[in-house]
């Protein structure tokens, strides 16, 4: 379900809006640009947050690709989220690790013949929230968003 907000005059895309891709396992990554289009994602676990990116969508395609964020978020954290709490050494390696996981192939800017990992944006960890994760693609910034636990 998307529409066009009067107010901005931008395009709203909602990611899964009736929970028609619960449990597939999908994973995107939100590159930051001024597209005229923007994206939310029900992020923060519990918390039901609405995030959004204005930009454009990359998906990531594989089996059980959201496994490790699930088990970070879910399992570690119990469904309640991060954004703006203090993250223990041993989980922000885990979750380092896990988005170093995800690789963009191709890019609008690159040549690049083989994908990309995506890093972490710990400059922007305080953004962090189950289902919304900074990262720096190949292309910029974004984030990597993926199905909220709730």
């Amino acid at each position: 379900m998307d529409h066009l907000c009067e107010a901005d005059g931008k395009r709203h895309i909602y990611l899964d809006p009736d929970d028609c891709g619960s449990d597939t396992g999908w994973v995107f990554v939100i590159v930051a640009a001024p597209t005229g289009v923007v994206y939310q994602n029900q992020s923060g676990g519990y918390s039901c947050a609405q995030y959004e990116q204005e930009g454009y969508l990359v998906p990531l395609f594989g089996s059980g690709l959201d496994e490790e964020l699930k088990m970070i978020f879910v399992g570690e954290l119990r469904g309640w989220g991060m954004r703006g709490q203090e993250w223990t050494v041993e989980l922000l390696e885990r979750l380092r690790t896990a988005v170093s996981s995800f690789a963009v192939y191709g890019s609008g800017r690159h040549g690049e013949l083989y994908p990309t990992a995506l890093i972490l944006d710990e400059s922007r960890l305080p953004e962090a929230a189950e289902a919304w994760i900074p990262v720096v693609s190949p292309d910029g910034p974004g984030v990597l968003v993926w199905e909220n636990s709730d």
